[in-house]
């Protein structure tokens, strides 16, 4: 028997967190039955969600995305004007790990596995996202110590760790965090009297963006998918 959360999660529904909120929600049934919290389940019980029955677990897919400037990091919003699913045309369904905010661009990745999701998610896992930021003024040595240094951001209560930070040049710098608070990146910025005008995402854990154009995507294989799994698993482990 398995948990209903993490059958949800392995069928590529959502993360385990996400199944919580429609359980709870009445959304999930067994067998004709509106599913409770810690509910469990086997292969032989039908399992619908929001009306759709599940087939099962499915084959792993991990998609590389070039996540456009504009475009909102949703499935479903009708007030917005470009969603994820306006470019992602797979026949199997994924959701993202990670979000990047709408005036962003970049790699944006996106999943059927939900235990994937979840390890990407966890914060304390500490995995790698590179970035490169366009600024609006000069940046200094000071500027780069403190952002290297980790700042306190007055409206979350709560100090950046630590980072890695070069510049690249006149009003660029490359940023590589280890969290993924809201907004952190233009957060930082603004508490040190910066503005950012340009933020990219092109590397999370030991997936880059290389050749991916703004809308495109590319499915993530071979060795590299699996030293995508092998890191989730290290950092899940805390090494």
């Amino acid at each position: 028997m398995t948990r209903l959360n993490k059958y949800l999660a392995d069928c590529g529904v959502c993360s385990r967190r996400e199944a919580d909120r429609l359980i709870e929600e009445g959304r999930v049934q067994v067998n004709g039955t509106v599913a409770g919290m810690g509910c469990q389940v086997s292969e032989s019980d039908k399992v619908t969600v929001n009306g759709k029955t599940l087939t099962g677990k499915a084959t792993t897919v991990v998609l590389a995305f070039y996540k456009p400037v504009g475009v909102t990091c949703t499935e479903k919003d009708k007030h917005a004007e470009k969603i994820i699913n306006d470019y992602i045309k797979y026949p199997v369904r994924v959701t993202y790990a990670g979000r990047l905010d709408k005036e962003s661009e970049g790699l944006l990745l996106l999943t059927n596995d939900g235990k994937l999701i979840d390890a990407m998610m966890r914060g304390a896992n500490g995995h790698e996202k590179e970035y490169v930021v366009k600024v609006n003024k000069e940046i200094t040595e000071e500027f780069l110590k403190k952002m290297r240094a980790g700042v306190y951001l007055k409206e979350l209560s709560v100090q950046t760790r630590p980072c890695k930070v070069e510049r690249i040049g006149k009003l660029t710098f490359r940023i590589i965090l280890t969290q993924g608070l809201n907004r952190q990146i233009r957060r930082m910025c603004q508490t040190l009297g910066y503005e950012v005008k340009q933020l990219k995402r092109e590397r999370v854990m030991n997936i880059r963006l290389g050749k991916l154009t703004p809308g495109s995507y590319r499915k993530v294989t071979g060795e590299e998918l699996e030293r995508l799994y092998q890191l989730a698993k290290e950092e899940e482990n805390g090494r």
